[in-house]
């Protein structure tokens, strides 16, 4: 797993509002995890609406103005790396929820590089917007598309655009994988199972478990929770059989 590189303190600013600017809460110049295949770096991009309590970036989740690192500085830092690196990948946080996205693509695709996102498809329009100028996504499913995905995002409705998200994925040309971080207070077995089954049936082709760690998470009670035989073994087996390309992280 990469090590992000954060700052520790916030420049607060006036905004320019002739100049859409990125909100960037951290970056990390050099991964081989982020995207696959390819030596990346990752943009952190600040603010999210959910408040999933798994949350490896909880410090990204509030909104604040002008961000604490420059985007003209992280553009110069990504320009200085053309040649030593293939991809941006921006994360976040939710990057679809700055306004500021569609045009920091755009830039850094003009510099040579292939761009990824990590991504819940929250902000449905401006999703849809930078779909095609992507090279992959890796897009968080939480849940079955019901109540129980605001039960992991403590979000009212969030299934609803999360699912329009992934069926835009499926639909598009871009490479992606979709992603599950699964913990036993979140998801039973049988939740991750039918969770499986629905990505299957509309035509999903890779798709991620991922265990939880604690790194990061805020919860004392994820954390304190027991892990052992969870995902089983058998229901590993039984969602590997639905995809042409699986994977399962940390167990």
């Amino acid at each position: 797993m990469s090590e992000n590189i954060l700052t520790k303190r916030v420049q607060r600013s006036t905004p320019d509002p002739a100049q859409r600017m990125l909100r960037v809460g951290g970056i990390t110049p050099f991964t081989a995890t982020d995207f696959p295949g390819k030596i990346a770096s990752v943009v952190f991009v600040q603010g999210c609406p959910w408040r999933c309590g798994y949350c490896h970036n909880p410090h990204l989740q509030p909104r604040l103005p002008g961000g604490p690192l420059n985007w003209t500085r992280i553009r110069g830092l990504l320009q200085r790396r053309v040649g030593l690196v293939d991809a941006v990948v921006f994360s976040g946080g939710e990057p679809t929820i700055d306004p500021a996205l569609p045009d920091a693509i755009g830039e850094v695709r003009e510099m040579g590089f292939k761009v990824g996102l990590h991504s819940g498809g929250i902000y449905q329009n401006r999703f849809n917007e930078i779909l095609p100028m992507l090279d992959w996504i890796g897009f968080d499913i939480k849940a079955p598309f019901d109540h129980r995905y605001d039960r992991v995002t403590g979000a009212a409705d969030s299934a609803a655009v999360a699912l329009a998200g992934a069926q835009a994925v499926i639909s598009s040309d871009v490479d992606y994988e979709f992603r599950t971080t699964v913990h036993p207070a979140l998801l039973q077995e049988d939740d991750i199972l039918e969770m499986a089954r629905t990505l299957s049936s509309m035509g999903a082709t890779n798709y991620a478990l991922q265990v939880f760690r604690a790194q990061g998470c805020g919860s004392a009670t994820l954390k304190g929770t027991g892990m052992f035989g969870y995902p089983s073994d058998s229901l590993v087996q039984r969602v590997a059989a639905l995809f042409p390309r699986f994977t399962l992280r940390g167990n």
